[in-house]
């Protein structure tokens, strides 16, 4: 007989000995009390610095009324091909098309879902395709990728040389994609945009950019990184988000209106699963629609990013030097770094998760801070003061990198 049981128990025994078991943090929301949330068991608020509501979006005022007004009209639905599309849906993908200056969007359940079915549509259909992906993307690519089942190459990180070299390798006349990100989430960087779309354009390869940690934050109307730069024209498929800035829940693409129609017509990730809730619909169509034409919320979020990172340089605390909203504070110890944050959530009453492997590589583990507009400058000094007392509890000592 097969333990299945023990197969179990003991995967779980071999996390937890390599110091990589996770642990969930349980709380309740505070409706219109950003960044704080509830620490219900001990019935105390906690400030949060590890959120990707980047913006705070989930209680701007034209968000929340989106979902009132849309909840006593709309239901759930079902898949697009047996149940139709609501108008929600319809206006959001055009609001996306229209904030991509793309010919048309479409929007999945989740960023996950939209980069896994996208890409391994893609590399399915086009004959011949050769994938070169960087070896930073998100699970959600690489999986993608793996599920297309063709040829790749994995360039190094934002190397944009030993990506030529790669193309130079395949061939001007094979099919390519490039897959990339325009700001990697774990390590806070930006992708040479520019360069990889003339690479793109010289070898005859086309582009497909992961926004997710740049929609909503950069560009004039929140269009991302490719906006911010003007090179939206550039990119053949831009992927985002419709949480993290924009505070609600959802993924989408959006590129030509030749190719969202054929992931639509045969993406199965697209096909076979339920269609995004129109509720969530209107209130994602309604903080894009902000977004768009409200630069408060950006001008606020940069103010407090950088008082951030001087107050870290001023406390002595190392961390990589990035240009984005995402601060990584390198711990380096799996165990070292669960142990810090769990005391900083105990004795301090703030909320940073320790990532570690497999999100980031051994040797790498890490505190990701991500400030948003609603931190005040008490917050910060408190941060501060917790994280040098944190450390000399536990008798560590960020690791220096530079960007």
């Amino acid at each position: 007989m097969v333990d299945y049981e023990k197969i179990f128990s003991n995967k779980i025994k071999s996390i937890k000995d390599e110091g990589r078991y996770r642990e969930f943090t349980n709380f309740a929301s505070l409706p219109g009390k950003l960044p704080y949330i509830m620490d219900y068991e001990r019935n105390r608020e906690v400030v949060v610095w590890c959120s990707n509501n980047y913006l705070g979006m989930v209680q701007n005022e034209s968000v929340i009324s989106a979902i009132k007004n849309s909840s006593t009209q709309v239901g759930a639905g079902g898949t697009r091909n047996i149940s139709g599309t609501t108008k929600e849906v319809v206006e959001l993908e055009k609001s996306l098309a229209d904030l991509h200056q793309k010919e048309a969007a479409l929007t999945f359940a989740c960023g996950y879902l939209a980069n896994q079915t996208s890409l391994s549509t893609l590399s399915s259909i086009i004959p011949d395709v050769v994938i070169l992906s960087d070896e930073k993307n998100h699970s959600s690519m690489i999986e993608g990728i793996k599920s297309g089942r063709r040829p790749k190459h994995i360039f190094r990180h934002n190397d944009v040389d030993h990506l030529e070299q790669l193309l130079k390798s395949i061939g001007r006349n094979t099919p390519k994609i490039i897959a990339f990100e325009s700001v990697y989430s774990m390590d806070g960087d930006i992708a040479p945009l520019k360069e990889i779309c003339d690479l793109a354009d010289q070898y005859n390869a086309i582009t497909y950019l992961d926004e997710v940690h740049a929609v909503g934050l950069y560009g004039s109307r929140g269009g991302g990184i490719t906006e911010e730069y003007d090179l939206m024209d550039r990119v053949t498929v831009i992927q985002g988000t419709l949480s993290k800035a924009f505070g609600v829940m959802g993924g989408y693409i959006a590129s030509s209106k030749n190719l969202v129609d054929v992931i639509r017509s045969s993406a199965p990730g697209f096909i076979f699963t339920t269609a995004m809730s129109p509720i969530l619909a209107a209130a994602a169509r309604a903080s894009v629609e902000h977004l768009k034409s409200s630069s408060i919320e950006r001008e606020k979020h940069k103010v407090v990013v950088e008082k951030v990172k001087t107050s870290l340089k001023n406390a002595g605390i190392n961390f990589i030097p990035t240009k984005t909203h995402i601060i990584p504070i390198i711990i380096g110890d799996s165990e070292l770094s669960k142990k810090a944050s769990k005391l900083l959530f105990d004795e301090h009453g703030i909320y940073v998760q320790h990532i570690n492997y497999p999100t980031v590589q051994k040797g790498t583990e890490r505190f990701r801070i991500t400030p948003t507009p609603y931190h005040t400058d008490e917050m910060i000094e408190h941060l501060m003061d917790s994280l040098v007392k944190v450390f000399e509890k536990c008798k560590l000592c960020a690791i220096p990198v530079t960007a």
